[in-house]
């Protein structure tokens, strides 16, 4: 994949196909460090252990619908190209957590492409999944959380395209000024802490 975002856009759709009603996306970038590290944990049905240790095998899927499953695969080939690894904590009816680790500079990383188009979809798609999106960049922070919106705009529904199109000009403008380091950046805590570290 050409940008980090369809990957991102893959594990969580994995997610949301295992039944998670809630999804917690993040993304730290170090510039210090040299690290970028993407984290998508869910609520789902989760893995059993046996597919766990064959996930990153392009040949074992938890899908009934195909019999490839490229998605993390690709994913951890991508990190490993990268100085990077994959991880995944799943198990059976407790969730799943995949995380992405890439050298920041690496001359091969592919970019980290339109989060704000890879939310949108989801969001338009699956209105029934909560979302919580953390961005960090060094001692910067946006977040996106979806039950927060809801509760303050009462009734709206998030999936309209109007909102979402909002939403996207919104995410899109918050991380251009968290990549320029500006000052005026508003960040959230989540309200139940799921979004803390």
């Amino acid at each position: 994949m050409r940008e980090l975002s369809l990957h991102i856009l893959d594990v969580v759709e994995n997610g949301i196909t295992a039944g998670a009603d809630g999804i917690v996306i993040r993304v730290k970038e170090s510039a210090a460090a040299d690290r970028l590290q993407i984290t998508v944990r869910d609520n789902g049905s989760g893995i059993s252990a046996d597919k766990v240790r064959h996930l990153d095998d392009p040949f074992v899927t938890t899908r009934t619908t195909r019999r490839v499953g490229l998605g993390l695969s690709l994913l951890a080939a991508a990190a490993r190209r990268c100085e990077g690894d994959i991880r995944v904590n799943a198990a059976p009816g407790k969730g799943t957590e995949v995380t992405a680790t890439f050298q920041r500079s690496h001359i091969d990383r592919a970019p980290l492409g339109d989060v704000a188009a890879t939310l949108g979809t989801l969001i338009m798609g699956n209105p029934q999944v909560d979302f919580v999106y953390i961005h960090r960049l060094d001692d910067k922070e946006f977040t996106l959380d979806t039950r927060e919106l809801k509760r303050e705009l009462e009734g709206v529904d998030l999936s309209s395209p109007a909102v979402v199109s909002q939403l996207m000009d919104l995410i899109r403008r918050s991380l251009k000024e968290l990549a320029s380091g500006g000052s005026e950046l508003r960040t959230k805590e989540s309200a139940n802490g799921q979004a803390d570290d």
